[in-house]
C-alpha cells in the first residue's frame, strides 16, 4: 500500500495551519469579546446600555462580524493573486496579512475604530488562506490521499475552533481580567501559525503551479521529493504527465473565454443555469439556518439554555466545537460517499429543524432558567444536535457540491462566485445575529431559523439530486430533465445510465469515480 512520505506529511501540516487563523476567529476571538476584561476595554458592559439593548448588539456585532467581512473580501483577493505569486508565495503573503492585522488588534487598547479596521485587515488574510490553503495541499496529494489531505485543513481548523474556547477558559479561571487577560488570548494563534511560517520557506511551490508556467524540471523535482522515488521512476513520470495533461486540458477548454463570458455561457445554458441555482439556494439555506452565526455567539446561546457561569457557558462551547469537528470529519472522510450528498443534507437540515423548534419553545417559556433543570438540559442536547446536523450536512456538502456539478470549462468561475456568495452570507448573518436575539426576543430568532430549515427541506428536497457516484464528465445527463424533477433525477441514471444493468458494472462505475473524483 502507498504510504505518504514524512516530507509530504509535514508539509500538509505545515500548510493545513492555514485553517487556524478562521478556525481561532470563531472560537477564541467570539468567546474573548465576553471575556469581562475585553468588555471593559471596548465599551460593551450591559450597565452602559440599559436603555439601548440594540446600541449594544450593534457594537458587539460589528466587532465580531467585521473579521468576517475581510474574510469574503479576502478569499476575492486570494482568487486573483495565486497564480501571479504561486500557492506557497501566496499563502506565506497572507499568513503575514492576517498575523499584522492580529498584532494590531491585540494592542488596540480599546480604540474601537482601530479594532474594526485591524478585524477586517486581518480577515483578509484569515479569508484568502482558506482559498490558498486547500489549493495548495489538493495539488501536492496523490489521487488516493487527495480527500484525507485536504480534509487536515479542517481538522485544523475546527480543532482550534473548539480549542479557542478552553483557553479563553483557562484565562477566565486563572487571569485577572485586566487588558493582558484578552491580549493573551488573541495573540495565542500567532504562535502555531507563525511556526508554520518559518517552516514553509523549506517547503517546494506545487507541481501543478509549475507546470502551469512550464517548469517541468521544477514540477518533476518536487513530485519526485513529495513522492520520496528518483525522478526517473514510472510513477513520477506518470504524475507529471498526468499534471502536464490536466493544464493542456484546460487551457484548450478556456482558450479565448473571459470571465463575463464564461458567466453569460452559464446563464444561458438551461442546464448549467439550473445547476447554479441549484448551488446558489445551498449556499443561501446553508448559512440562513444559522450557519456560523450561532458559532460566533455559542457562550451567549448556552447562557439563553439555563448554562449558568461564565466558565461553563465556556466549556459547554468548547464541547460544542468537538462536536462539530467529530462529525464533520466521520461524514467528510468517508460516511458522504456511502450515504451520499442528498441523504445527509437532508438528515443534517432535519437534526437543524427539531434543534430550532425546541430552543423557539424553550425560549418563548424560560429564555435562561435552569430552575427546570430537564428543560434546560434538554435545551443543551439540542444545540449540540443542531451542530451534529449542520456538521453531517450544509458545513461542508455546499461546497463539495458546488465542485463537482459543474463542466471544466466554466467550473472556476461558478465555484469562486459560490465561495464568495457563501462568505458575504456568513458576514450578513453573523452581523445580524445579535440584532435578532434582541428584536425578536431570543425564540423569534430560533423560529426564523427552523422556518428557514424547513423551506430548505422541501426547496433542497425538490431541487438538488443526488451525485453520489455520478462522474463529474456525467453531470450533464444528471441535470438534463426538468427542475422540478431533479430529485428522481439519480434514480433515473440509475436505471438508465451506461453503468445500469449489473452490480460489477455499478462496481466498476464507483471505482472509476473514486480516481475522477480525487
Amino acid at each position: 500500500m502507498e504510504r505518504p512520505t514524512l516530507f509530504m506529511v509535514c508539509t500538509a501540516l505545515v500548510i493545513a495551519a492555514g485553517g487556524i487563523p478562521k478556525g481561532y476567529d470563531e472560537g477564541g476571538f467570539s468567546a474573548a469579546v465576553g471575556l469581562t476584561s475585553f468588555k471593559e476595554d471596548y465599551g460593551l458592559m450591559a450597565s452602559e446600555w440599559t436603555h439601548d439593548a440594540n446600541g449594544l448588539a450593534n457594537r458587539t456585532a460589528n466587532i465580531t462580524s467585521f473579521g468576517v467581512l475581510g474574510a469574503a473580501f479576502g478569499s476575492v483577493f486570494a482568487i486573483m493573486i495565486t497564480d501571479r505569486l504561486g500557492r506557497l508565495r501566496s499563502w506565506q503573503f497572507l499568513s503575514i496579512l492576517w498575523a499584522t492585522g492580529t498584532l494590531v488588534q491585540v494592542f488596540s487598547s480599546g480604540i474601537y475604530g482601530l479594532l474594526l479596521f485591524s478585524r477586517i485587515w486581518s480577515g483578509l488574510g484569515a479569508g484568502g488562506l482558506c482559498v490558498v490553503t486547500p489549493l495548495y495541499l489538493s495539488e501536492i496529494a496523490t489521487s488516493k490521499h487527495r480527500g484525507l489531505t485536504v480534509g487536515v485543513f479542517m481538522v485544523f481548523l475546527l480543532s482550534s475552533l473548539s480549542l479557542g474556547f478552553f483557553i479563553n477558559y483557562a484565562a477566565n479561571l486563572h487571569m485577572k481580567a485586566t487588558r493582558e487577560q484578552y491580549r493573551l488570548v488573541e495573540a495565542i494563534p500567532l504562535i502555531p501559525v507563525g511556526f508554520a511560517f518559518i517552516c514553509s520557506f523549506f517547503l517546494s511551490e506545487t507541481p501543478r503551479y509549475y507546470a502551469l508556467n512550464d517548469s517541468t524540471q521544477e514540477s518533476l523535482h518536487v513530485i519526485s521529493k513529495l513522492r520520496g522515488l528518483p525522478e526517473s521512476d514510472p510513477t513520477v513520470l506518470q504524475d507529471l504527465d498526468m499534471i502536464q495533461t490536466q493544464v493542456r486540458e484546460n487551457a484548450q477548454q478556456l482558450k479565448g473565454a473571459t470571465p463575463w463570458a464564461l458567466i453569460r455561457e452559464t446563464f444561458s445554458n438551461s442546464s448549467y443555469r439550473q445547476r447554479y441555482i441549484s448551488a446558489m439556494t445551498m449556499q443561501i439555506v446553508s448559512q440562513w439556518t444559522g450557519g456560523n452565526g450561532i458559532t460566533y455567539y455559542i457562550p451567549e446561546i448556552f447562557s439563553y439554555a439555563g448554562v449558568t457561569g461564565s466558565s461553563n457557558q465556556l466549556v459547554s462551547s468548547g464541547v460544542y466545537g468537538l462536536v462539530k469537528l467529530v462529525f464533520t470529519m466521520i461524514f467528510a472522510w468517508g460516511l458522504i460517499d456511502i450515504f451520499g450528498r442528498r441523504r445527509c443534507m437532508l438528515v443534517g437540515l432535519v437534526c437543524q429543524f427539531c434543534a430550532h423548534v425546541y430552543l423557539a419553545v424553550y425560549m418563548a417559556k424560560q429564555p435562561g432558567d435552569a430552575t427546570n433543570k430537564s428543560a434546560s438540559d434538554g435545551a443543551e442536547a439540542l444545540i449540540y444536535i443542531y451542530a451534529m446536523g449542520w456538521s453531517i450536512g450544509l458545513c461542508t456538502i455546499p461546497f463539495l457540491y458546488s465542485a463537482e456539478i459543474f463542466p471544466t470549462r466554466i467550473r472556476a468561475v461558478c465555484y469562486s462566485s459560490l465561495v464568495s456568495a457563501n462568505w458575504f452570507m456568513q458576514f450578513a448573518v453573523v452581523r445580524v445575529t445579535p440584532n435578532m436575539l434582541v428584536g425578536l426576543k431570543v425564540w423569534g430568532a430560533f423560529a426564523f431559523w427552523g422556518t428557514i430549515c424547513a423551506i430548505g427541506i422541501v426547496v433542497l428536497g425538490i431541487v438538488v439530486p443526488e451525485t453520489k457516484g455520478i462522474a463529474m464528465e456525467e453531470m450533464e445527463q444528471l441535470f438534463a430533465g426538468r427542475w422540478f424533477m431533479a430529485w428522481r433525477a439519480r434514480k433515473d441514471f440509475d436505471r438508465d445510465g451506461p453503468f445500469a444493468g449489473n452490480a460489477s458494472n455499478e462496481k466498476v462505475e464507483e471505482e472509476w469515480v473514486q480516481t475522477k473524483r480525487y
